[in-house]
């Protein structure tokens, strides 16, 4: 997550990238209407026996009205357990921005969205299960900073682990100087059924061009088992689609 410009902000320039990686976290600021930004990234999970799993997340983001936006999310992913890689679950959603500095809130929004069993739980791409949730977000700046505070629920259906879930979300970025900013976060899934767990984000984004920024960090355990992991991707606002 970077510290977003006023411009950025306001829609002045739809050019302009917004990116949402490489947090779990979301802004509550959307793609200008007719516009499209592209979201790509690699992440490395290390698992204490046998080989890392890797996933590609990429996330499709379509401006389709004033402070609506239309989320298209794919993935392929490699299993810890040394399975076959091959595509992993995806997703639709969308989100609307409800509030612009409003008291307390700051910039608001929902964002309801519904993952597809895309991906194969057999060979471990994949859940199997079709996951419906709803997120709500809260977006504020003080300065060069950004923060991003997300509270989300998720239904799970039959199936796998199936079951309520909730996500809590803090997330912050900062300018360094020049073209470089800092992205930090700390995240929590109370879980499916199951224990808690908590990881910590943090990692450098370089910002290319206005509508190019590139990402990487890593991101450890606090409690709960969360695997160390490494990341690196880009956003890229492609132009308009229509």
């Amino acid at each position: 997550m970077t510290a977003r410009s006023a411009v950025a902000q306001s829609g002045e320039d739809p050019h302009t990238a917004q990116p949402e990686r490489p947090t779990v976290a979301t802004h509550a600021f959307t793609v200008a209407p007719g516009w499209l930004e592209i979201e790509w990234g690699v992440e490395r999970d290390r698992v204490a026996a046998g080989p890392s799993a890797f996933s590609t997340p990429t996330l499709l983001k379509f401006g389709v009205a004033s402070h609506v936006q239309f989320d298209v999310s794919l993935t392929t992913v490699r299993p810890a357990a040394g399975g076959t890689p091959g595509i992993g679950d995806g997703g639709i959603g969308v989100k609307w921005r409800l509030l612009d500095d409003a008291p307390v809130l700051g910039s608001f929004a929902v964002q309801p969205s519904l993952k597809l069993p895309i991906g194969s739980a057999a060979r471990g791409t994949g859940t199997g299960t079709t996951d419906g949730s709803l997120l709500l977000i809260s977006s504020h700046d003080v300065g060069p900073t950004s923060l991003d505070v997300n509270v989300g629920y998720t239904r799970r259906s039959s199936g796998g682990d199936a079951g309520n879930a909730m996500l809590w979300t803090v997330s912050t970025g900062t300018t360094l100087g020049g073209p470089w900013q800092l992205a930090a976060e700390v995240y929590g899934y109370p879980g499916f059924d199951g224990g808690p767990s908590v990881g910590f984000l943090c990692g450098p984004t370089y910002t290319v061009h206005p509508w190019f920024v590139a990402d990487a960090g890593f991101i450890a355990d606090v409690r709960g088992g969360q695997p160390p992991a490494l990341y690196a991707g880009l956003t890229w606002n492609v132009g308009r689609w229509r």
